[in-house]
């Protein structure tokens, strides 16, 4: 049996391809390992895995994950999973190229991740060749749920988000702003926390310009400091994994239109066509 993982910081989508190559999916929090470390991998997975699943029949894992971006930090997760797994080959890489591979299969492209981070990259039909840094939530991240968490936040703490909105938000969460510092500066994941508000925005895009404008400003911000920073990137289709993209598609369609750059296909979590990239490498056959 072999298990496929698409791990981002907020949860891990698994699909284990059982004897009779049937497909189970179950999900556990996501394992960064800029933000976890191994032991913390470890007491997850044996607190979140199915009861029913029998590790030792485990024969490998694919693991792609965000931060699994150099050798040190896959090493983090790969061996928390050799750990659980014990019989089991285990593979590490980052959510790229699983969005890569999701998206594209074997053709060559442009590939994207609009989750609680952000993530672009050009792919040749295997690999990444080449990936524009997105440095992460207290740098960059633009057009993720972190970036629009803490546009969010310092609108409402500044007084500077619409009345209406800031009732709403003190229905919603009842944070006081020390809780808010508090969770951000002392806390651990931070990011998890920022993105956590893109849903707030979410539920009132329809009726509050301010949240579209906040949602429009933050792509605009992804397009113009990521996305068109690529060699020839109008020649591409914009292609994109994540649930801020996929939950806010209208306005990135709309964003992508407006730097000329045509749409392709836009999914909130590659799991399954992952899963159908490694049943055709792996040339299965499956139920």
């Amino acid at each position: 049996m072999i298990i496929i993982a698409d791990g981002g910081s907020t949860k891990t989508n698994w699909c284990l391809l059982n004897k009779e190559n049937k497909k189970v999916y179950f999900n556990t929090e996501g394992y960064n390992p800029y933000f976890i470390d191994s032991p913390g991998i470890i007491q997850s997975l044996r607190n979140n895995l199915p009861d029913n699943l029998d590790i030792n029949s485990i024969e490998h894992v694919s693991f792609y994950g965000a931060g699994c971006s150099n050798a040190e930090k896959n090493e983090v997760v790969a061996s928390a999973l050799r750990t659980v797994f014990t019989k089991a080959k285990v593979f590490v890489s980052h959510d790229l190229l699983a969005a890569a591979r999701a998206l594209l299969g074997n053709e060559a492209g442009f590939a994207a991740i609009l989750g609680t981070g952000t993530n672009t990259c050009y792919y040749d039909g295997q690999e990444i060749t080449l990936n524009i840094d997105s440095l992460g939530y207290m740098l960059g991240d633009e057009g993720s749920g972190s970036y629009i968490g803490r546009r969010l936040l310092r609108d409402y703490m500044r007084g500077s988000m619409p009345q209406e909105l800031m009732d709403a938000f003190d229905r919603t969460y009842g944070h006081s702003h020390d809780e808010i510092l508090d969770r951000i500066y002392k806390k651990p994941l931070p990011n998890r926390f920022l993105a956590s508000f893109s849903k707030f925005l979410y539920d009132n895009n329809n009726v509050q310009p301010y949240a579209r404008g906040v949602i429009k400003d933050s792509f605009t911000a992804f397009f113009r400091d990521l996305v068109s920073r690529y060699p020839d990137y109008q020649k591409h289709t914009f292609n994109c994994i994540g649930s801020v993209g996929y939950n806010f598609r209208d306005v990135l369609v709309e964003v992508s239109t407006e730097y000329g750059m045509k749409v392709g296909k836009i999914v909130r979590s590659p799991i399954d066509d992952l899963v159908q990239y490694h049943i055709n490498e792996l040339k299965l056959t499956v139920a």
